[in-house]
């Protein structure tokens, strides 16, 4: 699954670690997050929404749904 989670945290100038503590998990699941080696919990994901004042779909695109949307 595509994300945008390094560029909204790079946006705030947080670390991996700062980000991790805010969402309380580990700065490895952070980072297994962004580079898309794992996809994250719902309730995580919507966590991570509403510490970014954002919609899921504003941070995640699931590719296999969108290469079947595109025209």
């Amino acid at each position: 699954m595509k994300n945008r989670l390094k560029v909204l945290r790079a946006e705030r100038d947080w670390s991996q670690a700062e980000l991790a503590g805010r969402l309380g998990v580990s700065r490895q699941a952070v980072n297994a997050i962004e580079t898309g080696k794992h996809d994250p919990s719902l309730p995580l994901a919507f966590r991570l929404a509403r510490l970014f004042g954002i919609s899921i779909e504003e941070i995640f695109e699931d590719e296999r749904n969108a290469e079947q949307w595109r025209v």
